[in-house]
């Protein structure tokens, strides 16, 4: 099935952005595990093999409408320490729901509503789950102090 082309290229730019995440996830998750995180470690690497899978998605919807999916990541931000990490992390969550968004809008005007109702559930993936955790984590070191997070996490 052919599609529109703006709605191929726009997935394809989505493609990057999961790309970055799963990737940077997957070496935060590692540096968790690094440092003896566990909780944290199983958390993060959840939320890589998540973003994985939304690239997937994106991916089997391109060749769908007949197009090519571009495989060039998005940069990524690793972070230095458990902090940097998250707000790396939810930057970047951020950053992947309002491009969700601007592509629903996107395909509600090329009347390809499929690809919207999927780039939706995606943008309920972010919003509800990885960024609320990660705005939880946030606030959480903010309430019991960094040092009682890291203990926590253990």
């Amino acid at each position: 099935m052919r599609g529109n082309p703006e709605v191929v290229d726009y997935l394809n730019m989505l493609i990057g952005g999961e790309l970055a995440a799963r990737d940077q996830y997957l070496i935060h998750s590692r540096m968790y595990e690094d440092w003896g995180l566990s909780k944290i470690f199983e958390r993060i690497d959840h939320e890589s093999q998540e973003e994985g899978s939304h690239a997937d998605a994106l991916i089997r919807r391109v060749l769908f409408l007949e197009g090519t999916p571009n495989m060039n990541r998005d940069d990524i931000e690793v972070g230095t320490d458990v902090v940097t990490c998250l707000k790396a992390d939810l930057a970047l969550e951020y950053h992947v729901r309002e491009k969700l968004a601007q592509g629903v809008k996107l395909c509600e005007e090329k009347g390809d509503y499929v690809t919207r109702d999927m780039l939706r559930q995606q943008m309920s993936d972010t919003e509800e789950d990885h960024t609320y955790w990660l705005e939880k984590q946030m606030r959480l070191i903010e309430l019991i102090g960094l040092p009682n997070y890291i203990q926590s996490q253990m």
